[in-house]
C-alpha cells in the first residue's frame, strides 16, 4: 500500500456506509465532497457514523492494492451543514429525535436555509410548518437540546481520541456533568456505563493527566479484574491471583497491587475471606450473595415452622395410588422418592438427564400438594424455560425476575425477606442456569416457612453469571437430593435423548441413517462449513421437513470467532433470511446493521424494561423519525428501544451455547470444527443437543465431535458456596 505523507483536510455528507466493525469502529464509508466532484472512499476508526452527516475530516490519501484511492482518517468533526440539500439530509438522517425524512422536507421547505438557526434561536416557530403539532415541536426542541450537549460532550471526548458511541453513553449516564465526571473521576465509568471497561477508562484517564503509578489507576485494575473474573463465572479470585494479573496487566511490581488491595479492603470496595488454601478476594455483591444463600438455605432447613407439615402424616402408598388413579402416572421408585421429598423436606433438589421424569416428579408435587389446600408457585430463569414449565404442567409459571417483582430502574425486589413470597411451595425449574446473585434474590424471598424445590441438569453447562450454585448445592451435602436416572420408554424411542444420555457418558453418538431425529453432515473444510449451514438453514430443513427457518429453527455455536462462529453465522444468515428490502427500515449502531424483522437477543438486565439477559424476539418495526426500535419477545412481551439502546441488543438467528440454556427449539443447528478447540467440551455439546425437540443436526467433523465428549474437564469455578453450606461452616 502506498502512503502519500501530507495531510489534508476534506469535508463532505456521509452517501452510505459499507462496512463498520463494533470491536475497534473502524469504518468504510462513502462521502459526497463538497465541491461536488465524484464520491469518495473514506477509511478509519469513525464509530456511530450517520449516513446524512456533514463531516469535516483530517488525514492522507492512499493507495489501497486492491480497493484504490482512499481517504485515511486521523481525526473528524460533525459539522451542520449550510445548504438546503444539506440542511434536509441533517436533519432526515435520524440524528434528531422526531424529525425524520419527511418532517425534515417540510421544515426545510418553511424554513430554508435559515432552518438549523429557526430551530436553535426561535424553536416555537416549529409550530409554522404544516401538519407539526404542539407535541411534536416540543419533542423536537427538547431533542436538539439534548443532542447539543452531547456534541459538547462528544467534541470534549473526541479530543481525548474516544469515540462518538462512548460519549453517547456516558451523556446518558452523567448529563451535563460528564465532562467534569470524566476529567476528575475517569475509573468511574468503567464501573457505572455499560460497554466501558478498564482499558478505555484508562486510556481517558491518563489523556486528563492521571499518573500510571497513582493508587487510583491500581484500585481501578483490581477492580476490573475481579469483575473479568465474574464474567468467566468466578465468585473471588485468590489473592496471590488477582495480585499477579493486576501487576502483568498494569506492568506494575506486585507491591503496588498489594498496597491497592488493602486501600479497597480498607475502603469497603472488596471484601476478603480466608479460604483453606489461600485467602479469597470478592467483589461485595458477590461475597454477600454467597453468605445469603448458604445462610438462607441453612435457615430454611434448619427452621422448624412448617407450612406442609401435614404430609409428614401422610401415607403416601395411597396418595401414589391417588396420582396413578387420577392423572394415569405410575412413579419409578427415584420419582416416588423425589416426591415425597419435596412434600416432606424443606428443601430438595431434584436432577437428572432427559427422560429421566423430572417433569413428571414436578406434576405430581403439585397434585398433591393441591389436593391438600397448599399454595404453589413456580418459575424459572428466563422466559422461554419459564414458557415450557407452563405447558408442562398447566400453571402459570414466571421468570424469577417477575415472580419477585424485581422494581424497574432498581435491582430490589418487592417480594424479599420483609415480604415473603406467598407460597407453601416454591417450584423452580432449569436451576443450573441460575447464578449466586438471582439465587440469593431468591432466598430472600422464600418464606421460612415455605418449601423449596430446585429442579434442573447438573451436567449441562453452568450459569452465565457467577457461580456454580447448583453444583455447590448438591455437593455441599446440605439438602435433600435426588437424582433420577431412569430413562422412560417414550423417552427410550427418541436418538436425541439417547444420545445425549452417550455424549454425558463418554460415548460417541449413534446418528440417523438419512434423515431421522439426528444426524451429522461431514464437512472437513471449516471455511464451508458455513456454506453448509446457511443451506441447511435455508433450503434442505424447511424443504425436508417443512420447518421455518426463522422460527423453528437455531443455530447454536461454540464459539463467537470464525466461520462457523456466532458472530459470521448472523451477519450470512441476516443476509439469507431478512435481506435488504425498500419497505425496511434500518439502523446501523456500532458494527451491526439492525433490520425490521431481524431476530434478536438481550445482552443484559435491563430492570426499567424488564428485560433480561438471554431473552430472545423479533424487531416488528425501526422508525428513523422517533428513533425507537420495537421488539416483540417470545412470551409476546412488545418493548420499545431508543436508538442508543441498540447496544442492548445483538442479532439471533446464531447465538451461542450458554445463551441457549433454558430454552427448547424445534431444532438446532450445531457446527463442531477443530478450530472452536478450545472450548470443545462434554457438557457444552450435551447442553447444544438437549435443546432440540424434534431435529438435531451437527456440521462438522467426527473429530472434532470426539475431541468434544473426551474432554470432561469442567471449568473449575473459584466459588466458596459449597464451604458456606457445609455443616462444618459457621458463616
Amino acid at each position: 500500500m502506498e502512503t502519500v505523507p501530507y495531510l489534508l483536510s476534506l469535508e463532505g455528507v456521509v452517501e452510505r456506509i459499507t462496512y463498520s466493525n463494533e470491536e475497534n469502529g473502524y469504518t468504510i464509508a462513502r462521502l459526497q465532497p463538497s465541491d461536488d466532484r465524484d464520491l469518495v472512499t473514506i477509511v478509519g476508526n469513525l464509530p456511530s457514523l450517520n449516513v446524512g452527516e456533514s463531516l469535516r475530516l483530517q488525514g492522507r490519501w492512499i493507495t489501497h492494492a486492491r480497493f484504490g484511492r482512499q481517504f485515511q482518517v486521523d481525526r473528524y468533526q460533525v459539522v451542520l451543514p449550510a445548504t438546503v440539500e444539506g440542511i434536509r439530509r441533517y436533519l432526515g438522517s435520524g440524528l434528531i429525535k422526531g424529525i425524520g425524512p419527511v418532517t425534515a422536507g417540510r421544515i426545510v421547505e418553511q424554513f430554508g436555509v435559515e432552518t438549523l438557526e429557526v430551530i436553535e434561536q426561535e424553536p416555537k416557530r416549529l409550530r409554522e410548518v404544516p401538519g407539526l403539532g404542539y407535541k411534536r415541536a416540543e419533542m423536537i426542541t427538547r431533542a436538539w437540546e439534548e443532542q447539543k450537549v452531547i456534541q459538547e460532550v462528544m467534541v470534549f471526548l473526541q479530543s481525548l481520541q474516544i469515540s462518538p458511541s462512548l460519549a453517547v453513553r456516558i451523556f446518558k449516564q452523567y448529563g451535563e456533568a460528564s465532562p467534569s465526571i470524566v476529567q476528575k473521576e475517569p475509573y468511574r465509568l468503567a464501573r457505572e456505563v455499560f460497554g466501558i471497561g478498564f482499558l478505555t477508562a484508562d486510556k481517558i484517564a491518563r489523556s486528563v493527566g492521571i499518573p500510571q503509578d497513582s493508587i487510583e489507576r491500581t484500585m481501578a485494575a483490581v477492580l476490573h479484574r475481579l469483575s473479568e473474573a465474574s464474567d468467566d463465572g468466578h465468585t473471588y479470585l485468590p489473592r496471590p491471583e488477582l495480585v499477579q494479573a493486576s501487576a502483568e496487566m498494569l506492568e506494575a511490581p506486585p507491591e503496588r497491587v498489594e498496597a491497592a488491595i488493602n486501600q479497597l479492603i480498607e475502603e469497603h470496595a472488596v471484601w476478603r475471606e480466608e479460604a483453606p488454601d489461600h485467602e479469597a478476594v470478592y467483589l461485595p455483591p458477590l461475597h454477600y450473595a454467597e453468605l445469603g444463600v448458604a445462610g438462607r438455605i441453612k435457615g430454611l432447613v434448619g427452621d422448624p415452622t412448617d407450612r406442609l407439615s401435614l404430609f409428614k402424616e401422610v401415607d403416601f402408598e395411597r396418595a401414589i395410588a391417588f396420582l396413578k388413579e387420577k392423572d394415569g402416572v405410575e412413579l419409578a421408585e427415584r420419582q416416588r422418592e423425589a416426591v415425597i421429598s419435596a412434600l416432606t423436606r424443606k428443601v430438595t433438589v431434584i436432577t437428572g438427564n432427559p427422560g429421566t421424569g423430572k417433569t413428571t416428579c414436578v406434576r405430581s408435587i403439585i397434585r398433591l400438594a393441591e389436593a391438600k389446600g397448599s399454595k404453589v408457585l413456580l418459575a424459572a430463569p428466563t422466559g422461554k424455560a419459564a414458557k415450557r414449565l407452563s405447558e408442562a404442567t398447566g400453571r402459570e409459571a414466571k421468570t424469577l425476575h417477575r415472580m419477585l417483582e424485581l422494581r424497574p430502574g432498581s435491582r430490589e425486589a418487592r417480594y424479599d425477606q420483609q415480604e415473603p413470597l406467598p407460597a407453601d411451595l416454591v417450584i423452580v425449574d432449569e436451576t443450573s442456569m441460575m447464578d449466586v446473585l438471582l439465587t440469593n434474590h431468591l432466598l430472600k424471598a422464600v418464606s421460612s416457612e415455605s418449601h423449596l424445590v430446585l429442579v434442573g441438569d447438573v451436567d449441562q453447562l453452568p450459569s452465565v453469571g457467577p457461580g456454580n450454585v447448583l453444583r455447590d448445592i448438591i455437593d455441599s451435602g446440605a439438602v435433600s437430593v435426588v437424582r433420577l436416572d431412569t430413562i422412560f420408554r417414550q423417552a427410550q424411542e427418541s436418538s436425541i435423548v439417547l444420545n445425549a444420555h452417550r455424549i454425558n457418558s463418554g460415548e460417541m453418538p449413534v446418528f440417523d441413517k438419512g434423515y431421522g431425529e439426528s444426524f451429522m453432515v461431514q464437512e472437513e473444510d471449516t471455511e464451508r462449513v458455513f456454506e453448509v449451514i446457511l443451506k441447511m438453514v435455508t433450503e434442505r430443513m424447511p424443504r425436508k421437513f417443512g420447518l421455518h427457518p426463522l422460527r423453528d429453527v437455531q443455530i447454536l455455536s461454540p464459539m463467537y470467532r470464525g466461520k462457523a462462529g456466532v458472530a459470521h453465522l448472523n451477519e450470512q444468515l441476516q443476509e439469507a433470511l431478512n435481506p435488504p428490502d425498500p419497505r425496511k427500515p434500518e439502523k446501523r449502531f456500532g458494527g451491526r446493521l439492525f433490520r425490521a424483522g431481524d431476530k434478536v437477543m438481550q445482552i443484559r438486565n435491563n430492570y426499567e424494561k424488564e428485560v433480561f439477559n438471554g431473552d430472545s424476539g423479533r424487531i416488528v418495526s425501526l422508525d428513523p423519525e422517533e428513533q425507537s426500535a420495537t421488539v416483540v419477545f417470545d412470551d409476546d412481551r412488545v418493548v420499545e428501544y431508543d436508538f442508543s439502546e441498540l447496544d442492548e441488543l445483538v442479532h439471533a438467528y446464531a447465538i451461542s451455547v450458554h445463551k441457549a440454556q433454558g430454552a427448547e427449539y424445534p431444532a438446532v443447528v450445531i457446527p463442531v470444527v477443530t478450530q472452536h478447540y478450545l472450548l470443545l467440551q462434554r457438557n457444552l455439546i450435551y447442553t447444544a443437543i438437549t435443546r432440540a425437540k424434534k431435529l438435531v443436526v451437527l456440521v462438522g467433523t467426527k473429530r472434532a465431535l470426539a475431541i468434544a465428549i473426551k474432554n470432561n474437564k469442567i471449568a473449575a469455578r473459584y466459588s466458596g458456596l459449597r464451604r458456606k453450606l457445609s455443616p462444618a461452616s459457621s458463616q
